[in-house]
Order: structure tokens, then C-alpha cells, then sequence
């Protein structure tokens, strides 16, 4: 390969006689994944410069140059208008080239007393904060639908499920309401998560902080975070924040998951418990009958990508030494990854729920089919009876038993066949046989 000493690298060519190899750049560069960053990028160079003129490191006019180029830039970037060059590695070298081409030399005094290692730490820490933000609001929303479905179904029956068979007899509100509690949790995580990244590496330079006289509260202030790091090796390598962010993306999607595959069961003619609505539905290229729930299946199969993300960072993670290192670039595909997968299931999980219509009359006749009042006769003979419990259960499984021999539900047996089995029961036993007994008590 022929060398090209008059071409290398603009930002860090000094060192550097030749430009690097072709496979060298495009392995080197992360402009197609860290662009996403450039509101961020922008807005802790902002405030840096306020603070180097503030602290007197550069000049007024150097600083207000700088700022002008910078909103001209965020303002090129908005209207589709700026051209990101794998070149120039990363966002953070595309916009300083480019505030170069608009102000000139001034343009070099913003990379004063700050390295590419607490800029793109800073970064990272805002658009992790601010995309919490955003799936905490998409949870939020998703709650709203299942809060809604719990009152408009609080005395719909249902059969409650152990190892998917029929157990007792609850309510949907109930089993919808368990998902509501899940999501509280998860939402909780990513309140945590945000608490413990909301330190700003701002001023750690490349590792070991700088000589300038800087003011990291100010610039931790202006970007909305609750303190400087207190170490600088720690705040330009520390990416247990990430790690923690796809933690709470894995275990959100668990839970979705969970319920995915609860819809994609009720859906079936076998259940029939749920019915989508056609806009979370997909057809068959060649059985006309099928209307498949494709959403939820999604839902589902998306999890296989969150819980590996959260795996390729740790990972990653496992053996890096103080500080930075190169392999931090990796941290950030896998975070905008599964941020996007969150937020996709999230939003439809709250779609399909939303139009969803539930066969509630289905619901009662699987609750009364499984004999799910069982527990609630055991008890009766407990309380009534005076047996202990396991007698009782004992003599609950022969009647469960008996009715399954002929054929018919609990409450359809007659006191008689009853007392054959214990001669102590009573009519009263019919009181807690049927299943809205059963669940009012």
C-alpha cells in the first residue's frame, strides 16, 4: 500500500508522518454510530467555552467565535445540511473541523483544558440521562393503559394460572395489575440508574485532569448534572452506567416479554381469551383464515437482542485497564440499540393493549371449567370443619376427582356424592363453589 506523507490525520497528525490504511480508518472510526450524539456534543462544548471565558483561559471574542459556529452548526446538523466525514473519526472531531472552516484558528482554543476521553464521557452521560427520560414517559404511558384496563374490568373472572394450568379464580384487573406493579419496578431502575450517572466528567482531560484553572462545578451545573466525578481516571472510563442502562432495557423487556407471551396464548381459538385489533395484526401470504399477533411476538423475540447487548458490554468491560481505552468505543451501539428496542416494544405493547378487546365471557367459562374454586372448598372444610389442612386437602382432591368422573363442575355435585366423601359437609359448602364466591372472598 503506498503512503501519503502529506495526508495525515488533521487532528492528531503531528506525531504522524503517513495516513492511515483504509481498513486502519474505517475500523477506527465510530461517526456512523457517535453522530447521534451531536445535540449532546454540542451542548457540553457550549458550556465549556462559557466556562474557559469565564475562568479568563480564552479570550471574549475566541469564546463568542466559538459559540456563534457551534449554534451554526447544531442549526446545519437539524436541517440535514452537514456532511459527517468517517475521515474525521467521530462527532466530536466533525464539528470541530467544521467550526474551523466557519471561525478559523479560534476554532482550536475550544479543545483547551479538555480531551476527546471527558468529552465523549460527557456525551454519553447526557444522552443516557436523557433517553431514561424518554422510556420512563413510554412506561408511564404503557401504565396508563393497563390502569384503565384494570378498572373497566375489575369483576371480570378469569382463571389464575400455576405452570399454566387453571388454579384459582381471580380477576383480569388482577392479572393485569401484576404487569402494572412490574413496570413500577422497572421504572424505578432507570430512576436509580439516572441518580448514579447524573456526575459530570467534564475536566477530567484524558485522564489525569489538567492545569488550567477550570471550574468543573460550573460546567457540571450548566448541563444540568449534580456534581463533577470525584475521580478523573474514574470519570473517563466508568461506563457502569451504561452497563446499568441496558440492565434495566433487559429486564423491562423481560417483563414485556412475559406479557407478550401471555397475548400471544390468548389469541389462539384455544384460549380465546383476547382479540387484537387488526392494526397489531398480521395476515398469512397463504392461509387466508390466520390473523397472527405478530406484535407481540416481536415483543418477544426482541428480548434475545436486549439481554445480548447488556452481555457484549460487560464483556467489553471486563478487562480494561485505567483509563481510557479504545475498546470503550464499543459502548455505544449496543446502548442505542437496545434504547431502541425498549422504546419500540414498549410502544406497542401500549398499542396492542390499548384496542385490545377481551372475551371476558370466555374468561368465566375457562375459570368454572378448571375447577378453580378447589382451594376455596379446601378452605371452607378448614374453617368450617376443623380439618387440618392438608385432611382437607385430601378429601377436596376426592371430590375434584369425583366430579371430573362425572363429568361435571364443582357446584353441579350434589351434597350427597359430597358427603360420601366426608359426611361433616353441608350446603353450606355451595357458597364458596362457584367462582364469584370464590373470588368476592
Amino acid at each position: 500500500m503506498s503512503k501519503d506523507k502529506s495526508n495525515s490525520n488533521q487532528m492528531w497528525g503531528g506525531r504522524f508522518e503517513d495516513k492511515p490504511s483504509d481498513i486502519m480508518e474505517q475500523i477506527n472510526a465510530s461517526i456512523g454510530v457517535d453522530k447521534r450524539m451531536w445535540r449532546q456534543d454540542i451542548r457540553g462544548s457550549l458550556a465549556h467555552c462559557e466556562m474557559l471565558v469565564k475562568q479568563g483561559i480564552i479570550k471574549d471574542t475566541d469564546g463568542k467565535a466559538i459559540m456563534d459556529g457551534l449554534n451554526q452548526i447544531a442549526g446545519e446538523i437539524e436541517r440535514g445540511e452537514f456532511e459527517f466525514k468517517t475521515a474525521l473519526e467521530d462527532i466530536h472531531m466533525n464539528i470541530e473541523s467544521r467550526l474551523r472552516e466557519i471561525i478559523g484558528d479560534a476554532a482550536g482554543r475550544l479543545h483547551t483544558a479538555r480531551s476527546r476521553n471527558d468529552q465523549v464521557a460527557t456525551d454519553f452521560r447526557l444522552w443516557t440521562r436523557e433517553a431514561i427520560d424518554s422510556i420512563v414517559k413510554d412506561i408511564e404511558e404503557l401504565q396508563d393503559v393497563i390502569a384503565r384496563l384494570c378498572k373497566d374490568h375489575a369483576g371480570s373472572i378469569m382463571p389464575g394460572f400455576t405452570h399454566l394450568q387453571a388454579a384459582q379464580p381471580i380477576t383480569l384487573a388482577k392479572h393485569l395489575d401484576a404487569y402494572f406493579q412490574m413496570l413500577e419496578r422497572d421504572k424505578g431502575r432507570f430512576k436509580d440508574a439516572q441518580k448514579r450517572l447524573n456526575e459530570s466528567p467534564l475536566g477530567s482531560a484524558a485522564l489525569a485532569g489538567t492545569p488550567y484553572p477550570i471550574d468543573r462545578e460550573y460546567t457540571a451545573e450548566k448541563l444540568g448534572f449534580d456534581r463533577p466525578t470525584a475521580n478523573t481516571l474514574d470519570g473517563v472510563s466508568a461506563r457502569d452506567f451504561a452497563t446499568e442502562f441496558l440492565f434495566c432495557a433487559a429486564q423491562t423487556g423481560l417483563h414485556l416479554s412475559r406479557l407478550a407471551e401471555e397475548i400471544i396464548l390468548w389469541a389462539t381459538p384455544q384460549f380465546g381469551f383476547i382479540r387484537l385489533s387488526d392494526a397489531w395484526s398480521t395476515g398469512s401470504s397463504i392461509m387466508p383464515q390466520k390473523k397472527n399477533p405478530d406484535a407481540a411476538e416481536l415483543v418477544r423475540g426482541k428480548t434475545g437482542r436486549l439481554n445480548g447487548n447488556l452481555i457484549q458490554m460487560m464483556t467489553v468491560l471486563k478487562g480494561l485497564p485505567l483509563a481510557y481505552n479504545k475498546d470503550l468505543q464499543e459502548d455505544k451501539e449496543s446502548t442505542f440499540d437496545s434504547f431502541d428496542a425498549i422504546s419500540l416494544c414498549i410502544k406497542a405493547t401500549t398499542g396492542m393493549l390499548d384496542t385490545a378487546t377481551f372475551n371476558t365471557d370466555r374468561m368465566l367459562a375457562a375459570a368454572e371449567d378448571g375447577y378453580t374454586t378447589a382451594t376455596a372448598l379446601a378452605d371452607w372444610c378448614v374453617m368450617k370443619l376443623d380439618l387440618p389442612f392438608r385432611d382437607a386437602h385430601h378429601v377436596t382432591g376426592a371430590i375434584v376427582k369425583m366430579a371430573e368422573n362425572k363429568g361435571v363442575k364443582l357446584h353441579e355435585l350434589e351434597l350427597s356424592d359430597m358427603q360420601a366423601v366426608n359426611g361433616a359437609i353441608t350446603d353450606e359448602i355451595y357458597s364458596v363453589l362457584k367462582v364469584e364466591n370464590a373470588v368476592n372472598r
